[in-house]
Protein backbone atom coordinates (compact mmCIF):
# COMPACT_ATOMS: atom_id res chain seq x y z
CA UNK A 1 0.00 0.00 0.00
CA UNK A 2 2.61 2.43 1.00
CA UNK A 3 5.00 1.47 -2.23
CA UNK A 4 2.06 2.31 -4.41
CA UNK A 5 0.98 5.64 -2.85
CA UNK A 6 4.85 6.80 -2.90
CA UNK A 7 4.23 5.75 -6.81
CA UNK A 8 1.39 7.70 -7.56
CA UNK A 9 2.92 10.54 -5.59
CA UNK A 10 5.65 10.88 -7.88
CA UNK A 11 3.60 10.57 -11.08
CA UNK A 12 1.03 13.12 -9.73
CA UNK A 13 3.94 15.33 -9.44
CA UNK A 14 6.14 14.46 -12.75
CA UNK A 15 2.28 15.54 -14.12
CA UNK A 16 1.74 18.32 -12.71
CA UNK A 17 -1.07 17.41 -10.62
CA UNK A 18 -2.36 20.90 -8.16
CA UNK A 19 -0.58 19.99 -4.82
CA UNK A 20 -3.64 19.96 -2.50
CA UNK A 21 -5.05 17.53 -5.06
CA UNK A 22 -3.25 14.09 -3.44
CA UNK A 23 -3.14 10.60 -5.05
CA UNK A 24 -5.98 7.77 -3.07
CA UNK A 25 -4.23 4.41 -4.02
CA UNK A 26 -6.11 1.51 -5.38
CA UNK A 27 -7.76 -1.43 -3.45
CA UNK A 28 -10.71 -3.45 -2.19
CA UNK A 29 -13.06 -2.24 0.09
CA UNK A 30 -16.26 -3.67 2.03
CA UNK A 31 -18.73 -0.71 2.25
CA UNK A 32 -21.86 -0.67 4.52
CA UNK A 33 -23.56 -0.67 1.30
CA UNK A 34 -22.52 -3.84 -0.89
CA UNK A 35 -21.87 -3.57 -4.97
CA UNK A 36 -24.93 -6.00 -5.30
CA UNK A 37 -26.70 -9.09 -3.18
CA UNK A 38 -24.03 -11.31 -4.38
CA UNK A 39 -21.12 -8.77 -4.03
CA UNK A 40 -19.44 -7.48 -0.92
CA UNK A 41 -16.57 -5.98 -2.46
CA UNK A 42 -15.85 -3.39 -4.30
CA UNK A 43 -12.50 -2.92 -6.23
CA UNK A 44 -11.54 1.31 -5.86
CA UNK A 45 -9.08 2.77 -9.21
CA UNK A 46 -6.60 4.66 -8.32
CA UNK A 47 -8.06 8.30 -7.89
CA UNK A 48 -6.77 11.81 -6.68
CA UNK A 49 -8.92 13.67 -3.96
CA UNK A 50 -8.64 17.54 -2.29
CA UNK A 51 -6.75 17.49 0.33
CA UNK A 52 -8.67 19.91 2.20
CA UNK A 53 -12.62 20.73 1.54
CA UNK A 54 -13.33 23.91 -0.94
CA UNK A 55 -13.19 27.23 0.79
CA UNK A 56 -15.11 30.30 0.78
CA UNK A 57 -12.51 32.18 -0.67
CA UNK A 58 -12.14 29.68 -3.28
CA UNK A 59 -15.95 29.40 -4.09
CA UNK A 60 -15.85 33.14 -3.92
CA UNK A 61 -13.52 33.33 -6.56
CA UNK A 62 -15.30 30.57 -8.75
CA UNK A 63 -18.81 32.65 -8.85
CA UNK A 64 -17.27 35.99 -9.73
CA UNK A 65 -15.80 34.01 -13.20
CA UNK A 66 -18.89 32.24 -13.73
CA UNK A 67 -21.72 35.03 -12.23
CA UNK A 68 -24.71 32.30 -13.02
CA UNK A 69 -23.30 30.62 -10.00
CA UNK A 70 -23.97 33.68 -7.87
CA UNK A 71 -26.78 33.57 -5.21
CA UNK A 72 -29.11 36.32 -6.94
CA UNK A 73 -28.85 35.01 -10.29
CA UNK A 74 -29.05 31.18 -9.78
CA UNK A 75 -31.75 29.41 -10.93
CA UNK A 76 -34.51 28.06 -8.56
CA UNK A 77 -33.68 24.75 -10.46
CA UNK A 78 -30.31 24.66 -9.21
CA UNK A 79 -30.37 25.77 -5.59
CA UNK A 80 -32.40 26.25 -3.02
CA UNK A 81 -33.55 29.72 -1.51
CA UNK A 82 -30.65 29.40 1.36
CA UNK A 83 -27.65 29.23 -1.25
CA UNK A 84 -24.90 30.99 0.02
CA UNK A 85 -27.02 33.05 2.62
CA UNK A 86 -24.36 33.03 4.91
CA UNK A 87 -22.28 35.67 3.19
CA UNK A 88 -23.01 39.17 3.03
CA UNK A 89 -23.97 40.02 -0.37
CA UNK A 90 -23.74 37.70 -3.77
CA UNK A 91 -19.89 38.46 -4.34
CA UNK A 92 -18.92 39.74 -1.03
CA UNK A 93 -18.38 37.01 2.19
CA UNK A 94 -18.78 39.68 5.26
CA UNK A 95 -16.58 39.92 8.88
CA UNK A 96 -18.41 36.68 10.27
CA UNK A 97 -17.17 34.33 7.17
CA UNK A 98 -13.64 33.94 6.67
CA UNK A 99 -11.73 33.12 3.49
CA UNK A 100 -10.53 29.57 4.93
CA UNK A 101 -13.68 28.38 6.41
CA UNK A 102 -15.05 25.61 4.38
CA UNK A 103 -17.53 26.59 2.43
CA UNK A 104 -21.19 25.34 3.19
CA UNK A 105 -24.97 26.30 2.36
CA UNK A 106 -23.92 25.41 -1.64
CA UNK A 107 -25.62 22.79 -3.63
CA UNK A 108 -25.13 19.42 -6.02
CA UNK A 109 -24.91 21.33 -9.02
CA UNK A 110 -23.34 24.15 -7.39
CA UNK A 111 -20.79 22.02 -6.58
CA UNK A 112 -20.51 19.63 -9.83
CA UNK A 113 -20.04 22.84 -11.38
CA UNK A 114 -16.78 24.56 -9.40
CA UNK A 115 -15.43 20.57 -9.59
CA UNK A 116 -15.68 20.71 -13.80
CA UNK A 117 -14.08 24.53 -13.40
CA UNK A 118 -11.14 22.70 -11.37
CA UNK A 119 -10.63 20.00 -13.98
CA UNK A 120 -12.28 17.13 -11.58
CA UNK A 121 -15.37 16.20 -10.41
CA UNK A 122 -17.10 15.20 -7.09
CA UNK A 123 -15.90 11.87 -5.82
CA UNK A 124 -18.50 8.23 -5.27
CA UNK A 125 -19.94 7.37 -2.22
CA UNK A 126 -17.39 4.10 -2.46
CA UNK A 127 -14.18 6.69 -3.36
CA UNK A 128 -15.14 9.08 -0.33
CA UNK A 129 -16.00 6.33 2.42
CA UNK A 130 -12.71 4.55 1.08
CA UNK A 131 -10.43 7.62 2.00
CA UNK A 132 -12.28 8.11 4.60
CA UNK A 133 -12.01 4.70 6.36
CA UNK A 134 -8.29 5.93 7.39
CA UNK A 135 -6.90 7.85 9.88
CA UNK A 136 -3.31 8.46 10.73
CA UNK A 137 -1.85 5.12 10.70
CA UNK A 138 -3.92 2.54 8.77
CA UNK A 139 -6.11 2.13 5.45
CA UNK A 140 -9.28 0.91 7.27
CA UNK A 141 -10.10 2.06 11.03
CA UNK A 142 -13.39 1.19 10.50
CA UNK A 143 -13.86 -0.97 13.52
CA UNK A 144 -11.48 1.02 15.65
CA UNK A 145 -13.83 1.82 18.70
CA UNK A 146 -11.33 5.28 19.77
CA UNK A 147 -11.91 6.04 15.55
CA UNK A 148 -15.28 5.57 15.80
CA UNK A 149 -16.18 7.40 19.03
CA UNK A 150 -13.75 10.60 17.82
CA UNK A 151 -16.07 10.89 15.13
CA UNK A 152 -19.12 10.63 16.77
CA UNK A 153 -18.05 13.31 19.15
CA UNK A 154 -18.12 15.42 16.35
CA UNK A 155 -22.35 14.65 15.14
CA UNK A 156 -22.86 15.57 18.57
CA UNK A 157 -21.60 18.55 18.79
CA UNK A 158 -24.46 21.37 18.25
CA UNK A 159 -25.76 21.94 15.14
CA UNK A 160 -25.41 26.09 15.75
CA UNK A 161 -21.62 26.13 16.28
CA UNK A 162 -19.24 27.85 14.19
CA UNK A 163 -17.12 26.02 11.56
CA UNK A 164 -13.72 25.59 11.63
CA UNK A 165 -11.04 26.69 8.90
CA UNK A 166 -9.67 23.78 6.69
CA UNK A 167 -6.66 22.17 7.36
CA UNK A 168 -6.71 22.10 11.46
CA UNK A 169 -7.74 18.40 11.33
CA UNK A 170 -4.35 15.56 11.00
CA UNK A 171 -4.07 13.96 7.95
CA UNK A 172 -4.74 10.48 7.35
CA UNK A 173 -2.75 7.40 5.73
CA UNK A 174 -3.53 9.38 2.29
CA UNK A 175 -2.48 12.87 3.60
CA UNK A 176 -6.36 13.96 3.52
CA UNK A 177 -7.47 16.10 5.78
CA UNK A 178 -11.10 17.29 7.54
CA UNK A 179 -13.06 14.26 5.84
CA UNK A 180 -14.18 13.91 9.53
CA UNK A 181 -15.03 16.41 12.33
CA UNK A 182 -15.56 19.63 10.11
CA UNK A 183 -18.33 19.35 7.86
CA UNK A 184 -21.00 16.94 5.66
CA UNK A 185 -19.93 16.79 2.12
CA UNK A 186 -21.95 15.86 -1.47
CA UNK A 187 -20.73 12.87 -3.15
CA UNK A 188 -21.45 12.71 -6.96
CA UNK A 189 -23.94 9.55 -6.72
CA UNK A 190 -25.91 10.97 -3.44
CA UNK A 191 -29.48 10.22 -4.36
CA UNK A 192 -28.37 6.66 -5.38
CA UNK A 193 -27.96 6.11 -1.39
CA UNK A 194 -31.81 5.39 -1.07
CA UNK A 195 -33.80 2.97 -3.38
CA UNK A 196 -37.47 2.68 -2.76
CA UNK A 197 -40.35 1.55 -4.41
CA UNK A 198 -42.71 3.93 -2.61
CA UNK A 199 -41.83 7.71 -3.13
CA UNK A 200 -43.22 8.28 0.26
CA UNK A 201 -40.43 7.53 1.84
CA UNK A 202 -37.96 10.24 -0.18
CA UNK A 203 -36.87 12.65 1.70
CA UNK A 204 -37.42 10.94 4.98
CA UNK A 205 -33.51 9.90 6.90
CA UNK A 206 -35.67 7.83 8.61
CA UNK A 207 -36.83 5.55 6.28
CA UNK A 208 -33.54 4.10 4.73
CA UNK A 209 -34.14 1.23 2.15
CA UNK A 210 -30.64 0.22 1.35
CA UNK A 211 -29.80 -1.17 -2.29
CA UNK A 212 -27.15 -3.83 -2.49
CA UNK A 213 -27.75 -7.17 -0.31
CA UNK A 214 -30.92 -5.12 1.24
CA UNK A 215 -30.25 -5.28 4.63
CA UNK A 216 -26.61 -4.63 7.29
CA UNK A 217 -24.94 -7.01 9.26
CA UNK A 218 -24.63 -6.97 12.43
CA UNK A 219 -21.21 -5.42 12.70
CA UNK A 220 -22.44 -2.94 10.03
CA UNK A 221 -25.23 -1.41 12.24
CA UNK A 222 -22.52 -0.62 14.92
CA UNK A 223 -20.80 1.32 12.23
CA UNK A 224 -23.45 4.71 13.26
CA UNK A 225 -20.56 7.43 11.38
CA UNK A 226 -21.23 5.95 7.98
CA UNK A 227 -24.76 5.05 8.73
CA UNK A 228 -25.31 8.95 9.42
CA UNK A 229 -23.69 10.08 6.92
CA UNK A 230 -26.13 7.71 4.69
CA UNK A 231 -29.31 8.69 6.39
CA UNK A 232 -27.91 12.48 5.95
CA UNK A 233 -26.88 12.60 2.42
CA UNK A 234 -30.16 10.23 1.37
CA UNK A 235 -32.54 12.84 2.51
CA UNK A 236 -31.07 15.91 -0.28
CA UNK A 237 -32.29 16.94 -3.44
CA UNK A 238 -29.34 18.25 -6.28
CA UNK A 239 -30.82 21.82 -5.27
CA UNK A 240 -30.16 21.43 -1.21
CA UNK A 241 -27.93 23.25 0.50
CA UNK A 242 -27.25 22.94 4.56
CA UNK A 243 -25.08 24.91 6.68
CA UNK A 244 -22.74 22.12 7.46
CA UNK A 245 -22.48 20.67 4.03
CA UNK A 246 -19.61 21.51 1.72
CA UNK A 247 -17.71 19.30 -0.83
CA UNK A 248 -14.51 18.67 -2.29
CA UNK A 249 -13.30 17.57 -5.50
CA UNK A 250 -11.91 14.43 -7.55
CA UNK A 251 -9.69 13.23 -10.16
CA UNK A 252 -8.84 10.67 -12.05
CA UNK A 253 -10.13 6.82 -10.80
CA UNK A 254 -13.75 5.64 -12.69
CA UNK A 255 -16.79 7.16 -12.61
Amino acid sequence: MRFALALLMLCSAASGVAADRVPIAPGSFAPVLAPSPTENITQIAAFRLDRRPVTNGEFLAFVEANPRWRRDRVASLFADGEYLTHWTGATELGAAVHPDQPVTRVSWFAARAYCAAQGGRLSTWYEWEFAAAADEHQADARQDPQWQARILNWYAQPASRALGRVGLGPPNLYGVQDLHGLIWEWVEDFSALMVSGDSRSQGDPDKLAFCGAGALSAKDRENYPVLMRIAFLSALEGRSTSRALGFRCAEGGTR
